[in-house]
């Protein structure tokens, strides 16, 4: 089981919207240093819904080699047709991804037993450690406790994103899927309390800034130090909020521009952070001593 902090990262590009790998690399050398414990290769985050398929393994490609085998990189190959999650999940295990991570099928909306049966088909077609991520708020499906309970019988499936920010799924998932089922939160200004409750890290958007400060955090919620890890988060809190003030990620690629790690570079349909929120996301990184 992969635990702690799981940094979603983002996708450096040039102001033209092409793939920065010299930045993705230093990004990479960043967080194994930061103490990040695995990252999402190609999730929300990392813009995956406006790369094609062909760049969108290309970058779970260049961060596995990267990587190196020095933290887990798990690659995120969701989408809405079964059949293609299936072919982007066989990709993904080629390049050499520890794990998947795969979003519930967006826009069509399926019942419960649709997404029972395709999470079902993708694991009985590939052989890699696979985790489900739910997210309603993104893309109007909600995957129920009692779905993600049945698949965690399922042996390639091994854990869930559960990004809703209802605290109250963390026992009701733990129960129906057993201690060896890896439950990580999606909502990070929930993380601190979903771990303290039993979770085993999160998939973070905040660890893209401040890594160390979300690891120890996390580690100490998962150990059940409850003062360690409130008053770590404390300093993170305005990072929890601030970087979501517009779409992510559009206010964390601001971020980490602002620490020199990438160029200002992000892809249409979204655009780079207004001058009117650059204040207060400032202000959030300083809290967390990140500038």
């Amino acid at each position: 089981m992969i635990l702690g902090s799981i940094v979603a990262l983002v996708t450096p590009m040039f102001d033209n919207g092409d793939v920065d790998k010299d930045s993705l690399k230093k990004l990479v050398e960043f967080h194994i240093e930061q103490g990040t414990d695995a990252l999402v290769a190609m999730g929300t985050t990392g813009e995956s819904a406006t790369l094609n398929e062909h760049e969108h393994m290309d970058v779970v490609k260049a961060i596995v080699d990267f990587v190196a085998g020095r933290i887990p990189v798990i690659a995120g190959t969701g989408a809405n047709s079964t059949s293609e999650a299936i072919a982007l999940t066989q990709a993904a295990k080629q390049l050499g991804a520890d794990a998947c991570l795969l979003v519930t099928p967006y826009y069509n909306k399926p019942t419960q037993e649709g997404l029972y049966l395709h999470y079902k088909a993708i694991a009985e077609a590939v052989d890699i450690p696979q985790i489900l991520y739910n997210v309603p708020g993104r893309t109007a499906c909600d995957m129920l406790p009692e779905i993600i309970g049945r698949l965690a019988k399922i042996e390639r499936i091994v854990g869930v994103k559960e990004a809703t920010g209802d605290l109250s799924r963390v026992a009701v998932i733990r129960d129906l899927c057993g201690d060896d089922f890896a439950l990580y939160t999606g909502d990070d200004a929930t993380s601190c309390e979903f771990c303290l409750l039993g979770g085993n890290g999160t998939i973070t958007v905040s660890g893209n800034v401040a890594p160390r400060l979300v690891h120890e955090m996390i580690f100490a919620a998962i150990k059940g130090d409850r003062k360690a890890a409130t008053t770590i988060d404390a300093n993170l809190r305005g990072l929890h909020t601030q970087l979501f003030i517009q779409s992510n990620p559009i206010p964390v690629k601001w971020a980490v521009a602002e620490m020199g790690l990438i160029s200002k570079g992000i892809r249409l349909p979204l655009t780079w952070l207004t001058e009117d929120c650059f204040e207060s996301v400032r202000a959030a990184m300083q809290q967390a001593h990140v500038l």
